[in-house]
């Protein structure tokens, strides 16, 4: 027979192809301390749910405070206490002893030690070690947001971006120096990992609590970043924030920004940022604000005595050559 001749295809059946896997978004969020990155981060997750996507929201922040406005101000469970007391007990972690899930957000909280118990970023890793053991790189969501304390530079809390365990970083910011300095830091992490061969890029800036006075602007432009939402510091939203009330509601009165955010945030790509320089930073501020015009002046030993410095014989011995 022929080797090169055409095959029959009489009574072939044709080949059924299987669904495409799921391309999860990984998402890791990075902010300040107390800048909004949960209420940012609640809301967003809700209304995507809302959109039809399957959201999973982890908080990995040792305060276990991202999903507090999800839950209505309910504290979930972490991951690292539940199997600290499971493990005492003899029993295993199951899916259902951490995470929990509202109108169609699945959310949980990896937590972390007490003050003065442990290091919060070791109890990061130690959450994502558990997290696999879960069978987390099975599940099928749309999108994962982690959410990260950006002002903390132990390496746990850089575990997304140093092993690329995520595509893109989004930070949470205002018009403040605090907030974009550590936004800076964060791009700064990014560009350092992408030198040795990452690829997670930062997608974006979400300015929070904004006022109108543009720093935080200025640096996403500067940073050759875009801006994805401007939350405005706006009494409503403090109000319901404050008595955790998701405002990213469908026909609510903030819908259609939270749908704009919905949409930027699952189509922004990866960019490598232009980390600023402290001066840099430091320019994007009045010099009233920063102190810009201050002057360095070099402290005496008379300054540091307090009075009248007499200097001492040093009681060094010199040996002479020999």
């Amino acid at each position: 027979m022929n080797a090169f001749a055409p095959v029959p295809t009489d009574n072939v059946e044709p080949i059924e192809e299987a669904p495409a896997a799921r391309k999860t978004q990984i998402i890791a969020i990075y902010g300040k301390g107390g800048i909004g990155k949960s209420f940012t981060l609640a809301n967003l997750s809700y209304m995507m749910a809302q959109q039809g996507k399957r959201v999973l929201l982890i908080g990995c922040d040792p305060k276990s405070d991202t999903t507090s406005l999800l839950f209505g101000g309910k504290a979930c469970p972490t991951i690292i206490e539940t199997s600290a007391r499971l493990k005492a007990a003899g029993a295993e972690v199951t899916i259902s002893d951490v995470c929990f899930k509202r109108d169609g957000v699945f959310a949980m909280e990896l937590g972390g030690p007490e003050v003065g118990r442990g290091c919060g970023g070791r109890g990061i890793i130690h959450g994502f070690e558990l997290l696999e053991k879960l069978g987390f790189h099975d599940w099928g969501f749309d999108f994962v947001l982690l959410d990260f304390l950006g002002d903390v530079v132990c390496g746990g809390f850089g575990l997304p971006i140093a092993r690329d365990m995520c595509q893109k970083v989004i930070v949470v910011a205002s018009n403040d120096l605090q907030s974009l300095y550590v936004a800076n830091n964060v791009c700064s992490a990014v560009e350092y990992f992408r030198k040795l061969g990452g690829n997670v890029g930062v997608a974006g800036v979400v300015i929070n609590k904004d006022d109108g006075t543009g720093e935080a602007a200025a640096f996403a432009e500067a940073a050759g970043i875009p801006v994805l939402a401007a939350i405005p510091a706006h009494e409503d939203i403090r109000k319901k924030s404050a008595n955790y009330e998701i405002v990213g509601r469908p026909g609510g009165r903030w819908a259609e920004m939270f749908e704009a955010l919905a949409e930027n945030v699952a189509e922004a790509p990866p960019q490598r940022p232009t980390p600023l320089s402290q001066d840099g930073l430091l320019g994007l501020f009045s010099g009233e604000t920063v102190g810009r015009d201050v002057v360095l002046v070099p402290a005496t030993m008379e300054d540091m005595c307090g009075g009248t410095f007499v200097p001492k014989p040093s009681l060094e011995v010199v040996y002479g050559a020999a």
